[in-house]
Parts: C-alpha cells; structure tokens; sequence
C-alpha cells in the first residue's frame, strides 16, 4: 500500500529536504520493496516511509552522515541512502559500519535509474 503525501511530506519536513520526485511517485504508488531481484540475484530493500525516520535514528545517521536518508538496504549490512549534499541526490550505497562519507559507493542519480538498471547490474561495490 502506497503512502499518502502528507505522511511523506512529514518525513521530509524532519529531514529538511524534498525528495525527488520519482522517489515520491515510488511511495505513492507502490509503497515499499523487499525482493531478491533476477536475474542480478541480488537483494533490494526500499522502505516504506512510515519506518524511515525510526531506522535512520536508530543509526545516528544525521549525526554520522550529514545530508543523508537511508531509505533501503541491500538486505544485509549495506544502506541505501539518499545523499542530499548533491543536488540533485544521489544514490550511494553505505554500510552499516562506515565511518564517513568517503565509504559511500555511487549506485545511481536517481530510483528510476538504479530500478531500470538493477536487474542487470544488481548492486555495484566499486569505488568511484
């Protein structure tokens, strides 16, 4: 179930950005994601937007990421987040024990990109 806007406009207040507008689409349409996805074979995690808030506080994310929103996961130890340093954000790969922005792995300028992409590439682990 998708959300409505003013539970997303409400998650973006609390972070002080705007999400991009494929993102928005993505949560108003179909809400939120947990598959392993052929034939890559990897895992995709997109959560849904009433868990955001909770998950990126429960990692210290502001504090430990500026201009970061973890929105997903690899289903295992890496994040999938928003880096709102850019503009527009990009998507970055960040695992759970980075210490700093330089860890980040460039996935994709945007949701549509990484979802049209990710079937073939799966999750890239290179370094930019």
């Amino acid at each position: 179930m998708g959300a409505n806007q003013a539970q997303i406009t409400k998650v973006e207040q609390y972070f002080g950005v705007r999400f991009p507008d494929d993102y928005r689409r993505f949560l108003t349409t179909q809400g939120s994601m947990g598959q392993l996805v052929p034939p890559a074979g990897d895992y995709l995690t997109i959560y849904p937007i009433d868990q955001i808030i909770g998950i990126n506080q429960a990692g210290s994310i502001p504090q430990r990421f500026p201009g970061a929103v973890v929105i997903g996961n690899d289903g295992s130890r890496e994040m999938l987040v928003y880096d709102f340093r850019e503009d527009p954000p990009a998507l970055v790969l960040l695992d759970i024990t980075a210490e700093g922005w330089p860890a980040a792995l460039y996935q994709a300028p945007s949701l549509t990109a990484l979802l049209e992409q990710f079937p073939q590439r799966g999750w890239s682990f290179q370094q930019e």
